[in-house]
């Protein structure tokens, strides 16, 4: 239904009422003379716009009744911002102006808080089409809320840990999970993708048509899109989730230690629970998978942000200990902004430290944390690294730096928080760390892959690959056309060697 627009052409005084809630606001009122709204009435209907419009008005809101070229705000609900700019064309309206069109959900918290809020992309609607002036005059040709065209690749787009799309990307989350314990590499890729290049929308999918002109989305990902925006769920997550196969790898490989093939082969025998599985006498387990079963409590709950921290200065202040100049720095998700995880990463390098010295420092820190008592459990990897050698054309390879897996024991009284939450008077928390060392001319590279997320650094090295005719891995960045290593003294120079827009740790969670 069309907005209400007769109200001074044909007055009706038999219901006062409706005339007053859609009368405009008096200047006496109006506490915020630059914002002016005008309400859409297009799926919203007549009772709730009124409602609205009244509400804001209390709050000091100038809302019209009509649009005008004076309106800086248009807002609308359940549609986007396609639908908006179409419905003026139907209508014959003519704007002069540039309004921001966008959700009712910022105006509710603009009448919450009782003045404007700050706009933000899950509150503007998204104009996927080009509205010439020709076709539609009086429209801007390319609106301030105009999507520019989304990148198939992650490296191209930058993805906060603002998810406006959490209800599709969890399920696609899971099912690319269930895909990978089936060891189904294409499907997996395929929902890995849907999932990552939904996660960087600045706005919430409400309709099949605002998937239009995004890549990832093949024919059985927006099927499955679909399913959710008109049932709220979908019938192949729901079954991934109730399929005791996905079930069991699900807990089995919660177990620091357990993989796939492990997890394969406790499920053909039978298993279905940890219990079983530990009290089995004729399985054996290696030194990792019975240490991940000891502390498995403490593993398989969050890593807070205050924790990690924790652990940061202890790491720091072992690796000072024998490298004063070293550079520690704490990557992974915790470096990508977030607030919890499941371990914590660490990647060490040292200007002027000889080769020995390198080699050597991992293991001096496990000897101190042995005798000090904090070090649970830990496996130190030799470095494999060779300079010369051209980087892996492999988008999932590990690097060859020396690395070391372990177990810290965190005591809690080293953790900046309220530790009222800790039962039974327990007083350390067993922590998953992971310690890379790595030379320092090639701290730029390491960084970069050790930061992620996966599949931001899956998407950095396949355009490495086909668009810049280039290798990348955690080591190197090599030219082929030149035939030449390209140097990085900073994470900024390998986005300038790619002919990329630098993307920001934080805008890396893809």
């Amino acid at each position: 239904m069309d907005p209400p627009r007769a109200s001074h052409l044909s007055p009706r005084k038999k219901r006062p009422r409706q005339t007053d809630a859609l009368m405009a606001s008096s200047p006496q009122d109006i506490k915020f003379q630059d914002l002016v709204v005008f309400i859409l009435e297009k799926k919203m209907g007549t009772t709730r716009r009124a409602f609205l419009m009244e509400l804001a008005r209390r709050k000091g809101f100038r809302v019209e009744n009509e649009l005008s070229d004076s309106v800086t705000h248009i807002v609308a609900e359940n549609n986007s911002g396609s639908d908006v700019l179409e419905w003026l064309q139907v209508q014959k309206i003519q704007v002069s102006s540039q309004p921001e069109l966008l959700d009712v959900s910022w105006l509710i918290e603009c009448i919450g808080a009782g003045k404007p809020v700050e706009m933000t992309g899950k509150h503007q609607l998204v104009v996927r089409r080009d509205y010439s002036d020709s076709t539609n005059p009086g429209l801007p040709k390319t609106p301030p809320t105009a999507v520019q065209k989304i990148s198939q690749y992650a490296c191209q787009r930058r993805t906060t840990l603002n998810n406006c799309n959490q209800i599709f990307t969890d399920a696609f989350d899971i099912l690319a999970e269930n895909c990978e314990f089936r060891e189904n590499e294409d499907s997996c890729v395929t929902f890995m993708r849907a999932a990552s290049v939904l996660k960087s929308l600045p706005f919430t999918i409400i309709s099949m048509k605002d998937t239009e002109g995004i890549p990832c989305l093949g024919s059985k990902v927006k099927c499955i899109i679909e399913e959710i925006i008109e049932d709220g769920e979908s019938s192949e997550v729901k079954a991934v989730l109730n399929d005791e196969r996905y079930q069991s790898f699900k807990l089995f490989t919660s177990v620091f230690g357990v993989g796939l093939k492990t997890s394969e082969k406790w499920f053909r025998m039978g298993f279905r629970t940890l219990s079983k599985v530990r009290s089995d006498e004729s399985l054996k387990f290696t030194r990792m998978q019975r240490a991940g079963f000891l502390y498995y409590e403490d593993l398989v709950s969050c890593v807070t942000r205050a924790e990690a921290e924790a652990v940061s200065a202890l790491v720091k202040e072992a690796v000072w200990a024998f490298l004063p100049h070293a550079f520690v720095t704490m990557t992974g998700g915790f470096r990508r902004g977030k607030k919890m995880g499941h371990d914590v990463d660490f990647l060490i390098t040292s200007p002027g430290s000889t080769e020995d010295e390198e080699q050597q420092l991992l293991q001096k820190v496990m000897n101190l944390w042995e005798k000090k008592g904090l070090l649970l459990y830990y496996d130190l990897v030799e470095s494999t690294f060779e300079k010369l050698r051209l980087p892996s054309r492999k988008v999932d390879a590990l690097d060859h730096f020396q690395k070391c897996f372990l177990i810290f024991k965190l005591p809690l009284q080293r953790v900046d928080s309220d530790q009222s939450s800790w039962q039974g008077g327990k007083t350390w928390k067993a922590i998953r760390v992971d310690l890379v060392m790595c030379p320092y001319e090639r701290r730029a590279f390491a960084l970069l892959g050790w930061t992620g997320s996966r599949q931001f650094e899956r998407d950095l090295r396949r355009y490495a690959t086909h668009e810049r005719k280039m290798i990348l891995d955690n080591h190197a960045l090599y030219d082929k056309t030149k035939r030449i290593f390209l140097k990085a003294e900073s994470e900024e120079e390998i986005f300038a060697h790619l002919g990329l827009d630098y993307i920001e740790p934080w805008e890396r969670n893809a």
